[in-house]
């Protein structure tokens, strides 16, 4: 068990706050996620529970933590000193081969299938997922606590998690995009939101489930809003009706009347009643997200055709197979998802198509990696990044949709490096409007996007007039987007039937 007291936490750069006398206890039992908008403090309020001291270059916070339970920590990025181990120093240094805790072995994880010799850098990112997840259960730590646990990982080892956090002997607290692992898992909703264009935080705690928080959410905003309009109308009305009593003849005539007196008691009586009067809800607003409606590929135009023998990487100076036999075909405008097994070569793969589609002068493809950092500048502020023409109007243009996306004038102003995951992932999808693109090669699109921004993100893609080829273990993305499913096997890519539909 953990408490925290009167956590208070602020940006030391803008001063904005992030969370404001936070008050929890995370007790046995307990499956905790906690939800916002990308940049609302989620990962730097998980950073603070586990080392306050990790927030020291950039935040200012107050109050404190009550209880001493081992913690362990899932960052939402891996640690660049851990790249550079090999997976026999890994294991090793985690003590990983000697735990006496069974549940690393049940992780789908084949670890003869890697050279104890390979570096952890050359990994693909849901191995990488895997191992880091392995090694704190080796621990055995008291509490776990989990940013974005869900990031590349492939479908078998999401349905490990879910059953792994609703089995857990420890409490859970994490960050998560992924809705349908919210929906199995939470049973606590930690609901973090930046109100007043970010001026102002607010956070809400339900022990429920999301589905509930969602509903009963809704519905008491619907209710608050609905009889707070009615009070100002009901106001109104009787305000209307003492300024018509008030200035009826015989009272203007005779200030000193009794009736005077009267009427001014009711006018009392009406102003005290505001006293009473609930507020309007105030909440975050969604994200404004959408592609143009003139983007679009005819319909049977081929926008790949491509095939390969061999999927081969180079590892520890050797050549490796991954898969053979590969041949994707894609006509205008299908919306498809490739899945399979960590480590099967699906961004290798994707890498490969994004290489011919965007040399392609016939469509205008854009390409998210799944690391920003091979697309993103981190030094440049994210004006920089979505216009380099440098003309009025397009900037005027890229900053309205950032202020859609929810970005405040200081995040426009930040350099791109210090935005959340979330935040370079709306960036990259913003260049992709302003340019036009209407085919999107995307890697895992909805990883670092909140549940609460992603029904935004589905929706525009769903409705997108181009073609979308997509690597992504997103279940309701492949259910509400996607119109053909691969998966990407050692034999070639085989379409399925999707279970998510």
């Amino acid at each position: 068990m953990i408490t925290l007291n009167n956590v208070t936490i602020s940006n030391k750069k803008d001063h904005r706050i992030l969370v404001k006398n936070f008050n929890f206890t995370l007790n046995p039992g307990d499956k905790a996620v906690i939800i916002g908008e990308e940049g609302n403090g989620k990962s730097t309020l998980l950073k603070y529970i586990y080392n306050p001291h990790l927030l020291d270059p950039y935040c200012d916070y107050t109050g404190n933590q009550l209880g001493t339970p081992k913690k362990g920590y899932l960052a939402q990025e891996i640690s660049e000193d851990l790249l550079e181990y090999t997976v026999g120093e890994f294991l090793s240094h985690f003590e990983i081969y000697t735990s006496s805790n069974s549940d690393i072995w049940t992780m789908n994880l084949d670890l003869g299938k890697f050279s104890m010799e390979q570096k952890i850098s050359t990994l693909s990112g849901g191995e990488k997922v895997k191992l880091r997840l392995m090694a704190l259960l080796a621990e055995e730590p008291d509490i776990l606590l989990l940013d974005e646990p869900t990031n590349d990982l492939d479908m078998n080892t999401l349905e490990w998690l879910e059953n792994f956090i609703n089995h857990s002997k420890c409490p859970i607290l994490y960050v998560s995009h992924d809705e349908t692992l919210i929906e199995n898992t939470a049973n606590i909703i930690i609901h973090m939101e930046q109100l007043k264009k970010k001026r102002e935080c607010r956070y809400t705690i339900e022990r429920m489930s999301y589905a509930d928080y969602v509903n009963t959410r809704l519905k008491g905003l619907e209710k608050q809003e609905m009889v707070a309009r009615k009070q100002r109308e009901n106001y109104k009305s009787q305000m209307t009706r003492f300024q018509q009593v008030y200035n009826r003849d015989e009272l203007v005539q005779d200030r000193n009347s009794t009736k005077l007196n009267n009427v001014k008691s009711m006018e009392k009586r009406i102003e005290k009643g505001r006293e009473d009067f609930l507020e309007i809800p105030d909440v975050e607003e969604a994200i404004l997200f959408g592609f143009p409606i003139e983007i679009e590929i005819p319909h049977g135009k081929t926008i790949i055709d491509y095939s390969l023998d061999k999927l081969k990487i180079e590892q520890d100076e050797k050549e490796k197979i991954l898969a053979e036999g590969i041949h994707l075909q894609v006509m205008g405008p299908e919306r498809i998802a490739i899945i399979g097994n960590n480590g099967i070569g699906k961004t290798t793969f994707l890498r490969k198509v994004a290489e011919e589609l965007l040399k392609r002068s016939d469509i205008k493809a854009g390409y998210m990696s799944q690391n920003y950092d091979e697309l993103l500048d981190f030094d440049k502020r994210p004006i920089e990044f979505l216009v380099s023409s440098g003309q009025k109007e397009d900037i005027t243009k890229a900053f309205t949709y950032m202020g859609g996306m929810k970005f405040t004038r200081d995040e426009m102003e930040h350099k791109i490096g210090e935005l959340s995951g979330g935040q370079k992932a709306k960036l990259i999808l913003l260049k992709m409007i302003l340019e036009g693109c209407n085919v999107l090669i995307l890697d895992e699109p909805t990883r670092n996007l909140s549940p609460l921004s992603n029904p935004v993100i589905r929706g525009a893609l769903s409705e997108f007039g181009g073609t979308i080829i997509s690597i992504t273990h997103d279940r309701k993305y492949i259910g509400e987007v996607c119109t053909q499913v691969y998966e990407l096997t050692k034999t070639g890519l085989l379409k399925c039937d999707s279970k998510w539909n």
